[in-house]
């Protein structure tokens, strides 16, 4: 806070409030006091003019184009550091050691099987249900599984749900689309990386051994990098919204699922593929390109232009040389969807009503041209991955490391327990530890709230031994 205040003058009336100073963005005016002070209300609809929190995690500059985790630049992160390594960033808010790097992939990799009977709730989808329908109620019903990570109060709690969603999504995901394609779902593969663990789940059969293109491999993990985060939009608020009720952290971003399905946000990928099928052939384009520019049509341009990046997409710039480079290896240029979608970006790109308004093309607008029904499953594509022998792509952790001076510094609560939980699980132990852990913070710590019935250093040692639990035999 600083001591610049603004002043608010209504009728005969002045009010002051405090104006806060972030690291960086414009300055905000604290207005929580105003209903107190003058019995009114803001208008805001879209949040377009509010903070409605302070954040040290994401930062977006629209006018300029960019993007900053915990204050890197996107386009840094996407060159040097893999998906893991940023989720890592965002979680903890550095960039993380070799060593550390090594010990939040193992905990992730070990933690991407889901429970077994969760399979039997695909079953109760219709083959062709939407998969934003199966995604919203599979990660919902993962609170039915995982009732040690379902209070968001406890911090040890948040960060194993945390490890767990960051872990189960993709093969959550794998499962939804092969059981759309009536294929046997695929378990993950522990010496696979992470984008490479997913497309083999998507696209391996039992029937055949499946190798995955490494070029894919760092397209999707460029993917995935790009939309770890985006600052608080509209699926962030919800489950913002959702976990201010303290519901617990799976309804929540169940409740977030179900926000990215709308067109008008994660949905807008889909809504793009639908446009590029109704277009249907280059010949076409010209009408609709008149049809855009008719106020009193109700058909949209989709996947050109943003809310938020006003001049260009950072995340495109990211993607554009990876995006020819995966388009090039499927030799889908004949594909007509393929064709609309380059054509119909040229014209636009070059057209003097879209450069005024902006309407340059996103970044969702760049991997979705290789399938012409706009599903997974098109033959091209599946084909093309599948074909050659290729080696996986390993994550880059050797000579990825640029915080050498900090290898000894203490690494974040789950890790910390991780090698020492290993050494020893006695039941006794395990399962004092697990009652431990609905204590406070303070308590297992060994703060002065501690139980006068066992030490600190005990409790700490059987708070351990309940992760190693969790290590050990979660699903």
């Amino acid at each position: 806070m600083t001591d610049k205040v603004a002043k608010l003058v209504i009728g005969d009336d002045s009010y002051e409030f405090p104006v806060l100073e972030g690291s960086v963005g414009p300055d905000v005016i604290d207005i929580r006091s105003l209903y107190a002070k003058t019995g009114m209300f803001t208008y805001d609809p879209g949040f377009t003019s509010t903070a409605a929190c302070d954040s040290a995690i994401t930062f977006i500059d629209g006018d300029k184009g960019e993007l900053l985790y915990r204050g890197y630049p996107i386009d840094q992160l996407a060159a040097k550091s893999s998906y893991i390594e940023v989720c890592y960033l965002l979680l903890y808010g550095e960039l993380p050691s070799k060593q550390q790097l090594r010990e939040f992939e193992a905990l992730v990799t070990k933690h991407t099987m889901v429970h077994e009977q969760m399979h039997y709730f695909f079953r109760g989808f219709r083959r062709d249900a939407h998969p934003m329908a199966i995604m919203t109620g599979v990660v919902g019903a993962m609170a039915a599984f995982y009732h040690d990570s379902t209070d968001i109060n406890d911090p040890v709690q948040r960060e194993i749900a945390s490890i767990r969603m960051i872990a189960k999504m993709p093969t959550i995901a794998a499962m939804t689309y092969k059981y759309s394609v009536g294929q046997p779902f695929v378990y993950p593969r522990n010496e696979l990386d992470f984008a490479s663990n997913f497309l083999s789940m998507c696209f391996s059969v039992p029937a055949e051994p499946y190798e995955v293109n490494p070029v894919v491999a760092r397209a999707m993990d460029l993917i995935f990098t790009l939309h770890a985060d985006h600052e608080q939009n509209a699926s962030t608020s919800t489950v913002r919204l959702a976990g201010s009720s303290d519901a617990n952290p799976f309804a929540c971003i169940a409740a977030g699922v179900a926000c990215l399905w709308g067109p008008a946000h994660g949905g807008a990928n889909e809504a793009a593929l639908s446009m590029l099928r109704e277009i249907g052939s280059v010949e076409r384009i010209p009408e609709f390109i008149a049809r855009a520019k008719d106020k009193n049509d109700p058909f949209r341009l989709m996947g050109f232009g943003h809310r938020v990046y006003k001049n260009f997409d950072p995340r495109a710039t990211v993607m554009q040389a990876t995006a020819k480079e995966v388009l090039d290896l499927l030799g889908v240029e004949n594909n007509p969807t393929l064709q609309v979608a380059q054509e119909l970006e040229k014209i636009a790109l070059e057209d003097q009503y879209f450069i005024d308004r902006k309407a340059l093309s996103e970044c969702r607008f760049l991997f979705r041209h290789h399938s012409g029904r706009g599903r997974l499953s098109n033959l091209d594509v599946h084909r093309a991955i599948r074909n050659g022998s290729y080696c996986r792509l390993d994550c880059p952790v050797e000579g990825n490391d640029r915080r050498p001076a900090k290898e000894d510094r203490s690494p974040p609560p789950a890790l910390q327990w991780y090698a020492d939980a290993r050494l020893r699980r006695d039941q006794q132990a395990l399962n004092l530890g697990r009652c431990a852990s609905i204590r406070s913070a303070g308590s297992w710590r060994g703060a002065s709230g501690s139980p006068t019935s066992i030490s600190s250093a005990r409790l700490v040692k059987c708070r351990n031994l309940a992760l190693a639990g969790f290590l050990v035999f979660d699903q």
